[in-house]
């Protein structure tokens, strides 16, 4: 049984679509170097590292603290529990007045281990789980109401470490990813989908959106890679925009249901793309 340890929340975690993603994933003897440039909450890379088991990864991201994040997991995942087990006690004590303070001080602290242990209390315990930042690059979700927030996952975070031993862990822009790739490498994007319609669009995982501009940067690099004869898979929202800037690859519609939005009713299974540059 395969055990994808998610331990953040991430807008457009793919946790919910491995069963989907199993059968348009390359064969397995296929996939000998591994790479995800927008690693979000890494449930991809999870599962590929245990059943490919390739023998190069390398998972990378723009957004500094997530990366922080995982590699204090993987260097200090005691400390870390640690960490969080103080932040659940005082959390229990006035949840909303602690989760402010908390907030202010992880926008001002730079010590890496506490920064990353903050990064998990907050995003288990503000609004639904969003991680925003304002235009000066601060946290700025509010509290969320939460009865039981599920601050410390001892068993799941332990399980994190030993995936991620050997793997090559970066922040840095996806284009990077061009300098580092051959052939036959398997890369997958998750990139921040493009909005539904005007008024669905959440980009600001950094301070910069991602939009039109930035989607049609991200196609160049898949085509790029595709001319590299990398084997190439992405997701994205099912939009017009996202069909014609991949028109001619091997495009696949799956189910997913929304576990970000700010209206309940907002959360019912979507179509989403799966583009590919290689066949089933």
């Amino acid at each position: 049984m395969v055990i994808i340890p998610t331990f953040v929340k991430w807008a457009g975690g793919k946790t919910q679509l491995i069963k989907q993603f199993i059968p348009l994933f390359p064969k397995k003897d296929h996939v000998k170097r591994y790479f995800e440039p927008m690693v979000g909450s890494g449930a991809v890379f999870f599962y590929i590292k245990q059943v490919y088991n390739p023998h190069y990864s390398m998972i990378f991201d723009i957004n500094n603290d997530l990366i922080n994040l995982y590699l204090q997991i993987r260097d200090n995942v005691d400390e870390m529990i640690s960490l969080l087990k103080v932040h659940k006690c005082n959390h229990t004590k006035n949840p909303k007045e602690y989760y402010y303070k908390m907030r202010e001080k992880y926008n001002n602290t730079e010590d890496k281990l506490e920064k990353s242990s903050l990064l998990l209390y907050l995003n288990k315990t503000c609004y639904n789980g969003l991680y925003r930042v304002n235009s000066k690059g601060e946290f700025n979700v509010p509290f969320g109401r939460y009865k039981n927030p599920s601050i410390v996952q001892e068993k799941k975070l332990k399980l994190v470490p030993n995936l991620l031993q050997g793997a090559i862990i970066k922040s840095m822009t996806f284009e990077k990813i061009l300098a580092h790739t051959q052939v036959d490498d398997f890369i997958y994007f998750d990139p921040p989908y493009y909005p539904l319609s005007e008024t669905s669009s959440f980009t600001s995982y950094q301070k910069n959106n991602f939009l039109d501009k930035e989607q049609k940067r991200l196609a160049k690099v898949f085509k790029k890679l595709d001319k590299k004869n990398c084997k190439v898979m992405l997701s994205n929202s099912d939009t017009d925009l996202i069909r014609d800037l991949y028109n001619g690859y091997n495009i696949k519609v799956v189910k997913a249901k929304r576990m970000i939005s700010c209206k309940g009713k907002g959360r019912g299974a979507i179509n989403e793309l799966v583009i590919r540059n290689y066949a089933d």
